[in-house]
């Protein structure tokens, strides 16, 4: 679905984040647009308003939207995580546990059972969305949120793994943390993860990568 959502700017929805992904890159590719956003179930894109009318961007845009989605190419780098979970490093674990009627190492091994792609990178620098948790793991966000979630936490929401890159407020539940470097701001490319890859957490005793 097409919708005009401000005055150089339109909302492509589509159904799951792979597709937001592979369109947003259809788009970027397509012409010269200001912006081009996936998220987990759209993609915003702006168009230069001084340059292009609104009718003439939106023709393009559907013209995208008709030709179908392209797949992107399955991204083979998978990046492991060491977690240290519970404890003060996963304040929220216990509490979850006990809502969902399992253990702290039922839910680990939940955890841990599978990789998980790269979904989303944003909501603050850095942050990544990992999707999809088994549905044994889903639990709500929290009701108060932190002013303050350290960086390298672990933490998730509904159906998703998130990782703070970098200190900030939060709302998601708090399960653990690692040490693995997810910022360097001296890299070519500062945040370790993005959309594609793939990640496979690992427990630890102390969040480090043996």
């Amino acid at each position: 679905m097409l919708t005009r959502s401000a005055d150089d700017q339109f909302c492509l929805s589509v159904d799951t984040t792979s597709d937001a992904q592979a369109l947003a890159v259809q788009i970027q590719n397509s012409g010269q647009w200001l912006e081009v956003v996936p998220g987990i179930d759209s993609v915003v894109v702006r168009f230069d308003a001084a340059t292009a009318s609104p009718e003439h961007a939106e023709d393009c845009l559907q013209r995208i939207i008709e030709r179908g989605i392209e797949s992107l190419p399955l991204e083979e780098q998978t990046i492991t995580v060491p977690v240290a979970y519970g404890g003060s490093n996963g304040p929220d674990l216990k509490p979850i546990c006990e809502t969902l009627g399992v253990s702290e190492a039922e839910f680990v091994a939940l955890h841990t059972a599978k990789d998980y792609p790269v979904e989303l990178v944003g909501f603050t620098p850095g942050f990544t969305f990992i999707g999809e948790l088994q549905t044994q793991l889903r639990v709500p966000r929290r009701s108060e949120p932190r002013q303050s979630v350290p960086a390298g936490s672990v933490a998730i929401a509904d159906s998703r793994t998130g990782l703070y890159a970098l200190s900030s407020p939060g709302g998601w539940n708090i399960i653990g943390k690692t040490l693995l470097r997810l910022f360097d701001p001296l890299a070519v490319e500062p945040f370790l993860l993005s959309p594609g890859m793939r990640v496979r957490f690992v427990p630890t005793q102390n969040g480090v990568q043996r």
